[in-house]
């Protein structure tokens, strides 16, 4: 899976944005959205709920709750005397005229501390039409005086982590749910290792034939 990054620090916010490649069409990949947990990478999401859900046109809307741990460094527990989880809010558009499936997500609990609002465009790759293109892009702010720059670093980091995660749970549940794809690209392997041996075959028949004329 190709991914490319960029990240910015500025006075207030932290900024990162990454463009990934997921190796299944947009047709599976919005099958496959609504199905990411569990998976062996999602350990850190506790629930999810839809709450909202409308069609609009040719465009469906969505918006579900998540709950997730939210572990902090040690420096930084003084910051959360409370349980150690967060919900989210997550809201979804998706289109299947355009082949776009749009997020969006932020944090609801602890805004005071730390703000995470992360946006997501799914849609055909321009490298490979039968491929997914992710375009991800992350503000992460907080406004603790004295700390807001400690806590934005750590945030962007912890971020990262859990973005790579989630591709890693999405591509389980991708191949889970598709595994044909698997099978269809043996099959094209073995089909064309089959054709190279039959052209061998034949040009040393060939061959064969050439000498004995000869």
């Amino acid at each position: 899976m190709n991914q490319i990054t960029c990240e910015l620090f500025m006075t207030t916010m932290k900024f990162y944005s990454s463009i990934s490649l997921i190796k299944f069409s947009w047709d599976q990949v919005a099958t496959a959205f609504w199905s990411r947990y569990p998976n062996p990478y999602s350990n850190h999401v506790l629930t999810e709920d839809t709450i909202h859900q409308v069609t609009s046109g040719h465009r469906l809307f969505s918006k579900r709750l998540l709950t997730k741990t939210n572990s902090m460094p040690r420096w930084g527990e003084r910051f959360v005397p409370g349980p150690r989880y967060v919900c989210v809010v997550e809201e979804s558009i998706v289109d299947p005229v355009s082949k776009t499936l749009t997020t969006y997500t932020r944090n609801i609990g602890y805004t005071t501390i730390m703000t995470v609002e992360e946006k997501c465009i799914y849609r055909p790759s321009v490298e490979n039409g039968d491929w997914t293109e992710c375009e991800r892009e992350a503000w992460i702010s907080s406004g603790v005086y004295g700390f807001a720059y400690a806590l934005q670093k750590f945030g962007l980091e912890r971020f990262k982590k859990n973005t790579a995660r989630s591709l890693k749970g999405f591509n389980h549940v991708l191949n889970m749910l598709f595994p044909q794809e698997l099978v269809q690209e043996k099959l094209q392997f073995h089909t064309k290792t089959e054709k190279l041996r039959n052209t061998a075959k034949a040009a040393k028949d060939l061959a064969a034939s050439v000498v004995a004329t000869n």
